[in-house]
């Protein structure tokens, strides 16, 4: 994938975390150098408080921090040749793109616009698995914020890590979790791999993870695969919203304070880090 290189890692892992099913070329994006040193250097930080509080294989650990800091020193990605051939080339232009896109009931290729599917009645919202980042939460966040629990459907909470959801307790987000009746699951994979939780057979579900197979999530559950802030708007209407619906509450809660909410965790910069990553309380 290439035309995106000023993406953060956390962005880019929304457009590579489906590689399982479709093969490491799924998982190739051409991102820039600003980009991926700046989430290494996380990284190093990450790694170097893990070592220092105890984790096992601390020399493990270490020759990988020295590896990453050796490849700072004159970092170089892999670029495919100017003249490389490929079996087909796919362009998309974004500015195209005026509404969200859904994957449907039950296949990740069976792809809609959401005016393709508005109204569509909605029991379980799933916000959560590696597709998410903890920007995602604090949008959900910001969008239900003054809002009350939505009797007529069941929302469940994943971080995706221990430290993302330490961070979104320290900024108070789990309140509102809680005022709109949030289930909140152990970080991790939970109804992503259907093991750890699953929803009630035969429900209409929206999730955020990135599979919808038959059966993954629930018996027979049919799931809608889109963004956390979808999602979100999703929880509090109990249905896909329209297009308008969803555009409205956006511009409303999100886009006046883009910069606030997709602030990603950078390690090495987080003055809090220690009180944040020892943090336990889950």
């Amino acid at each position: 994938m290439e035309g995106l290189p000023n993406l953060s890692v956390e962005q880019a892992y929304e457009l590579t975390d489906a590689a399982a099913e479709r093969s490491a070329a799924a998982g190739c994006i051409q991102l820039s150098e600003e980009s991926v040193c700046t989430y290494l250097r996380s990284n190093v930080a990450l790694m170097e408080s893990m070592i220092k509080d105890g984790y096992a294989h601390a020399g493990t650990l270490q020759k990988r921090i020295d590896a990453v800091n050796e490849w700072l020193k004159s970092p170089q990605l892999l670029k495919a040749d100017k003249n490389a051939e490929y079996a087909a080339v796919i362009e998309i232009d974004l500015s195209d793109l005026k509404e969200p896109i859904l994957a449907c009931p039950n296949d990740p290729d069976d792809v809609k616009l959401l005016s393709e599917v508005q109204g569509t009645k909605i029991q379980d919202i799933f916000i959560g698995s590696c597709m998410t980042n903890i920007g995602h939460f604090r949008a959900a966040a910001k969008i239900w914020e003054g809002n009350k629990f939505n009797p007529n459907d069941r929302v469940w909470i994943c971080p995706p890590t221990r430290m993302d959801q330490a961070k979104l307790k320290d900024e108070a987000l789990f309140a509102i979790f809680n005022q709109i009746g949030a289930r909140i699951e152990t970080p991790g994979c939970s109804l992503c791999m259907g093991n750890q939780a699953r929803v009630p057979d035969g429900v209409n579900m929206f999730s955020t993870s990135t599979r919808n197979f038959n059966d993954r999530i629930g018996n027979g559950a049919q799931v809608y695969l889109g963004g956390a802030e979808l999602g979100a708007v999703t929880a509090l209407k109990g249905e896909l919203p329209t297009p308008a619906e969803y555009l409205a509450i956006y511009k409303e809660k999100i886009s006046p304070c883009k910069e606030e909410v997709y602030n990603y965790l950078q390690f090495d910069e987080l003055g809090e880090f220690d009180a944040v990553y020892k943090r336990c309380d889950i």
